[in-house]
Formats: structure tokens, C-alpha cells, sequence
């Protein structure tokens, strides 16, 4: 047979061509452990080439605050918001057995003599391996959280920002 008369074989039935081999993750969840996982994902698949968007919406949005506070103008009820969540990855505390904080700082400790980077180390190799971290406007809408209340580095927008890169991605991870 022929080089010309060999005939490219279109995609098989139901698969998109403008898919790609992303990861895309709805950070939802506030909790150390929780967001400790998804930023240990996150790092693996960037190490491995893997486009990597992180969707930090909700009790998610607080890895992200800054961890001092920053003078804005804000409703009471915003402000109550602000007072009463952790401000910045420093401040989050795990989902089980955190004993009033005794477990998160033992898991912290243990941690570190294990080598394991901690979260804000996490973060930082992230935003250096590409990682997009995507912050969802309504949530800081709803949330009371001013963009200058933020970590340097994200972007912002809405779910259609979020089902975009879902929607150009192999895998998609809810946490």
C-alpha cells in the first residue's frame, strides 16, 4: 500500500480532538489536610507536564487570603465574615482530630521531620510549575473578600472559567 492512499484515521466516535490532558480541581473545602491534598496533586501533575488549574471557591477561598490584614472598606456583615474565617494557609486547621489545634500543629511537626513540604511551600513550587490558581468572584462576592485581601499571583472568575478548563481537561477533582 501506498504512503498516499493511507488514510488518517479520524478520532474514534465521542472523543473531542480539543481535549487535553489537564487536571482542573474545585477547591472548595477550607480544611488543612484537604488542601493539603489537592496541592500535592496539583504538584504531581504539573511535575509531570499536565496543564494544572486549581478552582478556589467558597471555604477554599481562605488558603488564599493573605495572612495579614489588609485596611478595605467593607459592610458588617462582610467584616463579620472576615473576623470569623482563617486568614491565609497558615491559619487552617484539619478537618479530624484537631483537638483545638493540638492536632494541626502535631501534623505540622511531623510533617516537617518527615520532609513533607509544608502548605505554604506547597503552594509556592505550584505558582513556580505553572499551577493557575483561578479565584471564583461570586464567592468572594458572597464571602465579604476584597481581590486586595489576596495572595499575589491568582486570577479571577466566574464557574464559566472553571467548566473551561474542565471542559479541556482528562481529569477533574472536586475537594
Amino acid at each position: 500500500m501506498a504512503v498516499e492512499e493511507i488514510e488518517q484515521n479520524p478520532a474514534p466516535e465521542g472523543e473531542d480532538e480539543s481535549r487535553t490532558d489537564g487536571l482542573s480541581m474545585v477547591v472548595f473545602s477550607g480544611d488543612l489536610d484537604k488542601v493539603l491534598a489537592a496541592f500535592i496533586i496539583a504538584n504531581g501533575a504539573a511535575a509531570m507536564d499536565t496543564p494544572v488549574t486549581m478552582f478556589f471557591t467558597f471555604w477554599g477561598l481562605n488558603v488564599l487570603r493573605r495572612p495579614e490584614p489588609v485596611k478595605v472598606k467593607k459592610s458588617l456583615v462582610e467584616s463579620m465574615f472576615g473576623w470569623m474565617m482563617p486568614r491565609g494557609a497558615g491559619k487552617l486547621k484539619l478537618s479530624k482530630m484537631n483537638m483545638g489545634g493540638m492536632g494541626t500543629m502535631m501534623m505540622k511537626q511531623v510533617m516537617a521531620q518527615k520532609n513533607v513540604y509544608s502548605l505554604p511551600k506547597l503552594m509556592e513550587t505550584a505558582r513556580e510549575q505553572g499551577v493557575k490558581l483561578v479565584v471564583c468572584t461570586m464567592s468572594m462576592d458572597v464571602m465579604g473578600i476584597k481581590p486586595e485581601e489576596l495572595i499575589e499571583g491568582v486570577e479571577y472568575g466566574g464557574v464559566a472559567s472553571f467548566l473551561a478548563a474542565a471542559d479541556e481537561s482528562k481529569t477533574t477533582l472536586f475537594i
